[in-house]
């Protein structure tokens, strides 16, 4: 067995190679290091300050004196005055006799969900962790559940929390119904159905603001547009927003018309997408439109679908706009959501409580957008 000597000439190019390989490795890493600081601490600076900061405004009680801001820090006594205190029933409502129909959907709820984590324990898949987390989740949604129920019947009042339910769930549901129905005209064959892609999408291209103004019009029953229709038909003295259902289906109304066009077009493009040879042979076998809908067109939208709820859904718990401009959170606090909430405190000013509704609403978007992937979407894959 021979040895290959390396000339120590070649022996030297190679440790200088290594060298100056070395070198420029760390130069392009403080280069990399030196760019990409800056934009780690504005980031830091622009989104990681505020959420510690105003996490601990949510402890603290802020006062305004002068030469300064006097902050004194007391617990968790802001979040006891929503939940248990004299915010209570602002924040979750005025609890009342819930009637017969009431305890069926609360009972029924209630047993969905540890029926759900029933399926878990037993399914051995799910870990301890899992099993507890799950029970917790089972507990919260049935006691959201009661909530609502419990101040949305008899002589109760929803607070703010079960109005920003409402126009979270009834209207994302509401516009996902109307997008698809539309996306699926649409797709067919239809003349000037460009013309009507163009006109579905004017309210998109209009402000939140506008449209609560546009709303606010519409609903005066004096001297709005609508009026003399309204006076024809005798319905002069009626007002939208001097009942609490009337005022939260206008809002309602108003952000069903901002929102479809959202989904209608992410909708459009799925199902434009879809496979053509499926549909062709689904046809040459004799399946019903019902059945295509079902088995081929349904499976091949659904990621698009629940994605595309689950953005609306954390966009919808932001709605201020509207309620804020068309009703003023009115009559009472039947239109007011916690967003609006929050705001209103801020403006007292009530820094600390303020903080303290913005994280109670933050738990319950990120505890509705947990549920929604590990349970609805989980669910509707598997089926699917």
């Amino acid at each position: 067995m021979t040895r290959t000597t390396v000339p120590r000439g070649v022996s030297l190019r190679r440790e200088r190679a290594t060298t100056r390989s070395n070198r420029s490795s760390l130069q392009e890493g403080s280069i990399r290091n030196v760019l990409l600081l800056p934009s780690i601490g504005i980031v830091l600076l622009l989104s990681i300050f505020p959420l510690i900061a105003s996490l601990f405004l949510s402890f603290s009680r802020v006062n305004f004196a002068r030469g300064g801001v006097e902050i004194a820090f007391v617990g968790f006594s802001n979040y006891q005055k929503l939940l248990f205190g004299s915010q209570q029933r602002h924040l979750l409502g005025k609890f009342g006799d819930v009637p017969f129909l009431g305890w069926l959907i609360i009972v029924g709820a209630a047993g969905l969900m540890f029926y759900w984590w029933y399926r878990s324990l037993v399914g051995g898949k799910a870990r301890l962790q899992g099993v507890i987390l799950r029970l917790i989740a089972a507990i919260i949604t049935s006691m959201l559940v009661w909530i609502c129920v419990s101040t949305l019947t008899g002589d109760g009042l929803p607070g703010t929390m079960v109005v920003t339910l409402i126009f979270v769930f009834v209207g994302v549901f509401i516009q996902y119904s109307i997008g698809l129905l539309l996306a699926l005209l649409l797709v067919q064959n239809l003349p000037g159905k460009r013309l009507f892609r163009i006109v579905f999408l004017l309210p998109m291209m209009i402000t939140p603001v506008g449209i609560a103004f546009l709303f606010r019009m519409l609903a005066d029953t004096h001297v709005g547009p609508l009026a003399p229709l309204l006076n024809t038909l005798g319905l002069g003295d009626v007002s939208w927003v001097s009942t609490p259902e009337g005022a939260r289906t206008a809002v309602l109304i108003g952000d069903i018309w901002q929102w479809t066009p959202f989904m209608f077009i992410i909708l459009l493009a799925a199902l434009e997408g879809t496979s053509k040879d499926q549909l062709e042979a689904a046809h040459v076998d004799g399946a019903t439109r019902l059945q295509i809908f079902r088995f081929i067109i349904l499976p091949q939208i659904a990621p698009v679908s629940l994605t595309l709820i689950l953005i609306r859904l954390l966009e919808a718990f932001k709605i201020i706009d509207i309620p804020r401009i068309l009703t003023g959170g009115g009559p009472g606090t039947a239109t007011e959501t916690l967003t609006m909430h929050s705001y209103i405190e801020w403006r007292s000013p009530n820094l600390g409580g303020s903080a303290a509704i913005s994280y109670l609403l933050l738990l319950l978007v990120t505890f509705v957008a947990i549920m929604f992937v590990n349970v609805i979407r989980q669910q509707i894959i598997e089926r699917l």
